[in-house]
Formats: C-alpha cells, sequence, structure tokens
C-alpha cells in the first residue's frame, strides 16, 4: 500500500483527506512543516500533500526544505491549497513542486493526481 504525508494545519481537512484517501492508502499527518519534515526525516513516502498558508513552518518552506533531504529530494509532491494565484504556482514550481490542486477539491481527481504522479 502506498504511503502517503498529508501536511496541513486545519483539522477539518485532515479528516476529509483521511476519509478520502484511508481506503486506498497508509496516510501519516502533520500539522505543520515543521511536522511535515520531521515525519519525512524518519521515513520515506511515495507521496506528500502539503497545504501552504500553516503556522509554525510554511508549506513553501517545508518543500524548500524537502527538497534538501535524501528521503524527499524526489518524492513527488502536489501542495493542496486554497491559493490558486499564477504567481503562487510558479512560485511551488520553483521550490520543486510537482502539481498544484485547489481546494475545495474533488475527492476523485485528487486519488487520480496521486495516482499519476506516484
Amino acid at each position: 500500500m502506498k504511503k502517503i504525508l498529508y501536511v496541513d494545519d486545519a483539522k477539518s481537512l485532515r479528516k476529509l483527506v483521511n476519509q478520502v484517501l484511508q481506503p486506498h492508502y497508509d496516510v501519516i499527518f502533520a500539522e505543520n512543516g515543521l511536522e511535515g519534515l520531521k515525519a519525512v526525516e524518519q521515513q520515506k513516502f511515495d507521496v506528500i500533500l502539503s497545504d501552504i498558508n500553516m503556522p509554525i513552518m510554511s508549506g513553501f518552506v517545508f518543500l524548500e526544505k524537502l527538497r534538501l533531504h535524501p528521503n524527499g529530494k524526489y518524492t513527488p509532491t502536489l501542495m493542496l491549497t486554497t491559493e490558486a494565484s499564477q504567481e503562487m504556482k510558479e512560485e511551488g514550481r520553483r521550490l520543486g513542486a510537482t502539481g498544484w490542486i485547489v481546494k475545495p477539491f474533488n475527492p476523485t481527481k485528487l486519488i487520480n493526481a496521486i495516482e499519476r504522479v506516484s
């Protein structure tokens, strides 16, 4: 079973993503980028999903640090966020994001995106 890391400070979104992904994947959760980075230091994931706007460590800082770590350097990483501007997407690409999904998301499209990149 593929292992997914989902990084998001919103408890309601973590619960929703869990309901959508749990039947198909082994899902690990982190409440901010720092927790996400600690999880990556301890294990490898098949795909990482991350919000951008979070306390302690934002998704962009997380993504930047993730790409420096051996366990995350090449891991497909999808930004799952409310941010939809072209500037934000370009910054995400520059930092190494594999893809971009705007909230609210379609559950089937989320699973399809995970399958496409993993």
